[in-house]
């Protein structure tokens, strides 16, 4: 069974930064894309970044130069580096993966930038 579990979430003011962790219980973790998504109240989930297992990084425009996406294999954690952060960023956080053809997510962990 795959599960997926973020850590890190809280309240921040605009301009600093924090670490979101999810840790996956998930066969073969190095071998798996994974993903950060969010969603804000009132709107639909976004695409925040993704990691191959080759290590190539991929985010969208709103928070490329911002965001750094990570991983450790040994610990079977993905990480997301939140920089410079803005009131527009408040949203909660999910993570993601695809296994055994299906899509797996997490609870998600809750962001909230003030301004």
């Amino acid at each position: 069974q795959v599960q997926l579990v973020e850590s890190g979430g809280g309240l921040v003011q605009a301009g600093e930064s924090l670490r979101l962790s999810c840790a996956a219980s998930i066969t073969i973790f190095s071998t798996k894309t994974m993903n950060w998504y969010r969603q804000a109240p009132g709107k639909q989930r976004e695409f925040v970044a993704s990691i191959a297992s080759s290590g190539t990084t991929n985010y969208p425009d709103s928070v490329k130069g911002r965001f750094t996406i990570s991983r450790d294999n040994a610990k079977s954690t993905v990480y997301l580096q939140m920089s410079s952060l803005k009131p527009e960023d408040t949203a909660v956080y999910y993570c993601n993966t695809y296994a055994y053809g299906l899509p797996y997510w997490g609870k998600g962990t809750l962001v909230t930038v003030s301004s």
